[in-house]
């Protein structure tokens, strides 16, 4: 027998940590039953695509791989696609009985048996002894067919006994499904559609050790250029009321000597990166000091580690710790959502919006570590205003991103079960995000939603930093400066367009002088210096206008850099040719200086080149 467990990620990077762990568990599990004989031995496969492949090529490959049982790992960002191959599938596949499971669909089970008919079942919450409960299930009842292609009934539907019978194309295998609910009701953790009974919803189950959870990394090359995930806590301590983790109350950790084990073959391995996909790392000290000494001391310098924190508990020995890393060892996810007191008491949170400050300018200072800080608009209490102030705050903290967001409402919050008192109105389809609220209107969101592109496209991309800087200064706040930028895009119709690298300088450039015309020069300048911090062009951009260092002059340079190796020592397998191609020599006139920008030498963090100011007399 054959059992599909299919994911379908939001980009080809991702890997679905779930359908691993879940294959992983049951086989183990199923392997200690000795009770299955050799002819109900089950082959469990795994299958991943992404939201952007063609759902015909996924439907193809998914019916040729000839599944009895299929299951689908459904989030926000699948729940739509996942039910249009479940309906087409099931035209194809009568007879094989479909599950869902994940957070989209856990928490409103039994609804999402009525709305889709299609399927036999829900896994309720963390699948993995489920799951294998579920394998043992139907490879017990599990029988041989006396044809290959059997003509019967899909047990998955409610098929009037008049229908005539559907050839299953799926395989040549049977189940004795009478057989197969009789177990299905003692299984906790499911909802599922019984024959002739019903939807019944079963009680959910009791969360598991959580070092009982097989390490799914065993043969690297199946996640060959994505990112890996890794697991060593679930659950959460706090009760966000917008976050599905808060439901969970019992917070469990990997025991440490595994998780070292499980770093150290990370690290052996050269992988680029370790997503840590714990709800809040840092909520036991010990844990995560454990586990950072670890990394440190261990580091091949290959490795990065990203980590989701609560800043305002971060204490000065964990910061200490942190600020002693090899810079890019380590990258910190902060959700800070908003400064508001009214919005983080109304959401129950407990975050110290000074201590918060205090965390992240420690870390900033040492300039080792990547911070991302989060904000959520669409949140209890917080107007345009209010919202204006939450993103001042938080952006004067200059972490490397600041991702502005918005409020989706998911099944199962406490957010939802608020929504008629905080008259939030909020998309009907995934990702379910907030529409407005009694506090924000629709226009202040697409306000905000045009915000956050320049936001992306400015802030976020590290291209324009010491532009930004000086361009902030002209505004009462950084808000008002990307709101700004935000209404130069719509009145020349850019906002609903494709741009190249260098036009977003251009526009920028262009945006700078219908604004401040008289520095438009002094901007060009900026503006051309953090361009080349990142790109060593062959082609000079069109907004950078002339070369104004002459021939001579860079000759001179670079013969005198090929004796002296006084700027670039690390260039030693070079000669002056070669340097010339691999840096780039630019005089900035406003700002009096020669620069030079060493390609090879980068910022770990920002990819900045290294700069060298050079003399204007070369001796």
């Amino acid at each position: 027998m054959k059992i599909l467990l299919v994911a379908i990620n939001a980009k080809y990077i991702h890997s679905n940590l779930a359908i691993y762990s879940l294959k992983t568990y049951a086989e183990e599990h199923l392997k200690t039953h000795t009770e299955l004989t050799s002819q109900q031995a089950a082959e469990i496969g795994l299958a991943e695509y992404t939201i952007n492949q063609p759902s015909s090529h996924i439907l193809m490959d998914i019916y040729q791989k000839k599944p009895d049982i299929l299951c689908f790992s459904c989030y926000i960002w699948n729940r739509e696609y996942v039910e249009m191959l479940v309906k087409e599938l099931t035209k194809l596949c009568p007879c094989m009985p479909i599950w869902l499971g994940g957070p989209e669909v856990s928490y409103d089970a039994a609804a999402v048996l009525e709305c889709l008919p299609q399927i036999k079942g829900v896994m309720k919450g963390e699948g993995e002894e489920t799951f294998a409960q579920l394998c043992q299930i139907y490879i017990s009842n599990w029988k041989a067919s006396a044809k290959p292609k059997e003509m019967r009934y899909s047990a998955s539907m409610s098929i009037p006994k008049s229908t005539p019978a559907i050839p299953d194309t799926a395989g040549g295998r049977d189940f004795d499904w009478q057989g197969i609910d009789r177990c299905l009701s003692k299984v906790q953790g499911i909802a599922y559609r019984g024959v002739g009974c019903g939807i019944q919803d079963n009680p959910w189950r009791q969360v598991m050790e959580l070092s009982k959870v097989p390490f799914i990394y065993q043969n690297m090359e199946t996640f060959k250029n994505k990112i890996i995930y890794y697991e060593s806590s679930r659950g959460c301590p706090f009760s966000c009321s917008y976050c599905l983790s808060s439901i969970d109350k019992n917070l469990r950790f990997r025991d440490i000597n595994l998780v070292k084990k499980e770093l150290q073959f990370f690290i052996d391995q050269e992988v680029p990166q370790v997503k840590f996909v714990d709800r809040t790392f840092n909520c036991k000290h010990e844990h995560a000091m454990a586990i950072w000494r670890y990394i440190a001391e261990h580091d091949k310098g290959i490795t990065n580690f990203h980590f989701e924190v609560a800043a305002d508990i971060l204490n000065d020995e964990e910061i200490e710790l942190l600020n002693g890393m090899r810079p890019g060892l380590v990258q910190l996810e902060i959700g800070v959502q908003s400064t508001n007191p009214d919005t983080i008491r109304a959401i129950l949170r407990t975050m110290d919006f000074a201590k918060v400050r205090n965390a992240v300018d420690k870390i900033h200072k040492r300039g080792n570590i990547h911070q991302h800080l989060d904000l959520i608009a669409g949140l209890p209490f917080e107007n345009i205003s209010s919202f204006a102030k939450s993103f001042d705050d938080v952006y004067s903290l200059k972490p490397e991103q600041l991702q502005l967001g918005f409020l989706k409402v998911l099944k199962g919050s406490d957010m939802e079960r608020q929504k008629e008192a905080y008259g939030l109105v909020y998309q009907s389809c995934p990702p379910y995000e907030v529409l407005f609220t009694r506090w924000l209107t629709y226009e202040d969101v697409i306000r905000l939603k045009g915000i956050e592109e320049m936001v992306e496209v400015y802030y976020n991309s590290g291209q324009f930093v010491h532009t930004l800087e000086e361009l902030e200064k002209k505004y009462p706040s950084a808000f008002t400066m990307y709101d700004n930028l935000k209404c130069f895009y719509e009145a020349h119709g850019c906002d609903r367009m494709q741009h190249k690298r260098s036009s977003r300088y251009e526009l920028l450039l262009q945006y700078i002088g219908e604004a401040h015309p008289k520095e438009q020069e002094y901007f060009r300048e900026l503006l051309t210096y953090d361009f080349y911090l990142r790109e060593n062009a062959k082609t000079r951009p069109n907004f950078a206008g002339e070369y104004k260092i002459s021939k001579e002059y860079v000759r001179l340079f670079y013969e005198k850099e090929e004796k002296e190796r006084k700027y670039l020592p690390t260039y030693g397998a070079f000669d002056k040719n070669q340097m010339r191609k691999m840096t780039h020599l630019e005089y900035f006139e406003i700002m009096g200086k020669y620069v030079l920008f060493d390609y090879q030498e980068r910022n770990i963090l920002s990819q900045a080149a290294k700069t060298w100011e050079i003399p204007s007399q070369l001796s």
